[in-house]
C-alpha cells in the first residue's frame, strides 16, 4: 500500500488520528507500533492498569480495552469495504462499548495479550488486502471512509491513546 490518505478519505475529524502516523505506509506503522506499544504496556503492573487520572476518567484497563475495541471496529469497516460491501455500517458509540466490556474485570495480563492478538489480525489484514482494494470506500457512522484511511486510523488512535497514557497516567 502506498500513500497516505487524501482529506477526500475521511471525514475531517478523523485526521486527528490520521495525522499522528508518520510515513505512507499504514501497515509498516502497524507492527512498528506494536513493538512501541508491548514495551509501554509491560512496564504498567497488574495493580496500575486500575489508575484512573481523574475521578470521571478511564482506568487504564479501560483505555486499552478501548483502543482493542474500536481497532476491532475499523478494521471490521476495512475489510467490509475492501470486500466490495456496499451496505453502510452503524456508528461505533465507544462509551456503549466501554460499559459492556467490564474491563476492570479482566487482569491487565489479559488485556495486553488481547491488545497483541488484535494488533496481529490488523496487521494480517492489511499486509494480504489486494492492491486494488486500498481505494475501495464505504459508509459507516454516516461519513465515507476509504480502507486506506481506515488503516491509518487504526495506527493513529492508538497513537493518540498511547500518548494520554504516558502523559496523563504513567
Amino acid at each position: 500500500m502506498i500513500g497516505r490518505p487524501e482529506p477526500s478519505e475521511a471525514a475531517p475529524y478523523y485526521f486527528t488520528y490520521i495525522d499522528q502516523v508518520e510515513g505512507a505506509d499504514a501497515g509498516a506503522a502497524l507492527e512498528s507500533q506494536l513493538e512501541q506499544a508491548a514495551g509501554l504496556l509491560a512496564g504498567i503492573s497488574e495493580e496500575q492498569s486500575l489508575h484512573r487520572y481523574a475521578p470521571e476518567k478511564w482506568s487504564i484497563r479501560q483505555v486499552l480495552s478501548h483502543v482493542s475495541d474500536t481497532e476491532r471496529s475499523f478494521a471490521f469497516r476495512a475489510l467490509w469495504f475492501a470486500r466490495g460491501f456496499d451496505s453502510p455500517l452503524p456508528s461505533y458509540d465507544q462509551n456503549i462499548a466501554a460499559a459492556g466490556a467490564e474491563a476492570d474485570r479482566v487482569s491487565w495480563a489479559a488485556h495486553r495479550e488481547e491488545f497483541q492478538r488484535v494488533r496481529l489480525a490488523s496487521i494480517s489484514l492489511v499486509a494480504n488486502l489486494p492492491p486494488e482494494a486500498w481505494m475501495r470506500s464505504g459508509i459507516a457512522s454516516d461519513k465515507r471512509f476509504t480502507v486506506r484511511a481506515l488503516a491509518f486510523l487504526m495506527a493513529g488512535h492508538c497513537a493518540h491513546h498511547l500518548r494520554i497514557l504516558r502523559e496523563r497516567y504513567l
